[in-house]
């Protein structure tokens, strides 16, 4: 096990980290939604809500089967983050990062430009380019993250050259906004509740299944 692995198991879940900052983050989250929601029920447009939804139930997924990879090898996740944090909810994921990616699915739908003829985001040019380029951020962000020791890759191939770069963007990120523009692009709404549930639905699974049945720590 690597060392960052062992600094990450350190305080896992424990709620007697939990800071004050991680209030008012959470009432920050909590109003976004909330004035997305009575924009929704007025217009009758949840696309927005559906885009927040979509990216944190993917980031769900990613956390979940990057802990499974810590659990089965026993030596590390992908990305592991053992630093400081109001409280670390796996050993890749905590507490900040889990509000950040909340808000990020709205804050990529806000980005793109109103389309009033209809046409589905699927056939848009403009949402992949812009997912592009929001995948390529948050790889710089998580470069830097990583650079100040923050968030720990230990795997050669999934680091900071250009064939771990590319890895990083497209199992990292570029899926995430991908989603988000299948799931908005489907005509029913049912079919995109469906769709979003699944994917909270599979990592429940996976969590039940991994911490419950195996008695992982992740």
């Amino acid at each position: 096990m690597t060392e960052a692995s062992r600094r990450a198991l350190e305080g896992l879940r424990d709620w007697s980290t939990l800071e004050w900052y991680a209030v008012p983050l959470m009432a920050i989250v909590f109003y976004i939604y909330a004035t997305e929601i009575k924009k929704a029920r007025r217009t009758g447009d949840w696309d927005a809500v559906l885009a927040g939804l979509t990216l944190f139930g993917m980031d769900f997924i990613n956390e979940t089967w990057n802990g499974w990879v810590f659990a089965i090898s026993g030596y590390s996740a992908f990305w592991t983050a053992p630093g400081p944090t109001a409280l670390r909810t796996m050993v890749g994921w905590n507490i900040e990062i889990m509000f950040m990616f909340a808000i990020s699915g709205i804050v990529y739908y806000h980005t793109l430009s109103e389309d009033e003829s209809g046409t589905p985001l699927v056939k848009r040019g403009e949402a992949w380019v812009v997912a592009v380029g929001y995948a390529t951020f948050c790889v710089l962000v998580e470069w830097f993250l990583n650079v100040g020791g923050h968030l720990v890759w230990a795997y050669s191939f999934w680091n900071r050259s250009f064939e771990g770069v590319w890895l990083i963007f497209l199992i990292g990120y570029f899926h995430f906004y991908v989603a988000i523009i299948l799931i908005l692009s489907m005509r029913r709404m049912r079919q995109k509740l469906i769709a979003v549930g699944s994917l909270y639905a599979i990592a429940v699974v996976m969590n039940v299944i991994g911490m419950g049945v195996m008695g992982w720590r992740y």
